[in-house]
């Protein structure tokens, strides 16, 4: 028998104003070029394993800043984009894949997602702390170019067979204290926290740029394909070391 497609649970926005939950298509367009089955989870107050017993894998999307009580930090007011429903469900969500080992791809927020439910904390607003001899994001209106550091010996650089690459950025957040069971993957020019992996799940990668929008890129679209084999594995109960996570051209076909 065929094994199926794997499906891919992607976190979705919450509109209180229209009543509406969404996401960008960008997310569901990766997804089903790399080989995956994209649904939509949306925010909503149930048990997180209900969604994970049906889905081999998890992407956690971008959007508003997580509220700073999650991580005992202080406001600020730049903070946007607050959603504490939303707040409360991914961090579940995010715990849970963790514990379980469900293969876990964290974008933009969803990095900062991962990195709260670890015990980390985030900057709140990076030009005060950081400068702006890289711009992260332009205003809130559009994205932006920049480049990021891959660490040679990260399993990032290996999906992506290089260790510099240009990305495309839209965050004023970013982590400041990395949790003891994750390890710094990237980082830009500023030093800023860019891709994080967890040092024991067998494929956890947190990004804090967009790869959704660059469909284009072939080097981005890299992740998304070592994202859904890695997806794939999980679903077949195959071991992580079978597949060789760790070399060469795991990620590009």
């Amino acid at each position: 028998m065929t094994p199926r497609l794997p499906i891919i649970g992607i976190t979705t926005y919450n509109h209180k104003e229209t009543g509406n939950f969404y996401s960008p298509a960008g997310y569901t367009q990766a997804v089903q070029s790399s080989g995956g089955v994209p649904i939509l989870l949306p925010p909503v107050k149930t048990d997180p394993a209900a969604f994970l017993k049906i889905v081999d894998g998890l992407i956690l999307t971008g959007g508003g800043d997580l509220h700073p009580d999650c991580y005992k930090g202080s406001s600020h007011p730049t903070i946007y984009g607050v959603d504490q429903d939303r707040d409360a469900a991914e961090l579940a969500l995010a715990r849970l894949a963790l514990a379980e080992q469900k293969p876990i791809l964290g974008i933009c927020r969803g990095l900062e997602v991962l990195m709260v439910a670890s015990g980390g904390d985030l900057i709140p607003h990076l030009p005060e702390e950081v400068g702006n001899a890289v711009i992260h994001r332009l205003e809130l209106v559009s994205p932006c170019e920049h480049r990021v550091q891959l660490m040679p010996d990260s399993q990032l650089a290996s999906i992506m067979g290089r260790q510099e690459i240009m990305v495309v950025s839209w965050h004023h957040q970013a982590v400041r204290s990395v949790p003891p069971s994750w390890q710094i993957a990237a980082q830009a020019p500023d030093g800023v926290i860019e891709a994080l992996e967890h040092k024991q799940h067998p494929f956890a990668i947190a990004l804090q740029w967009h790869p959704e929008l660059s469909l284009n890129d072939p080097l981005q679209m890299c992740i998304f394909q070592a994202f859904i084999k890695a997806a794939t594995a999980s679903q077949e109960g195959i071991a992580r070391d079978t597949f060789h996570l760790h070399t060469a051209g795991w990620g590009c076909r």
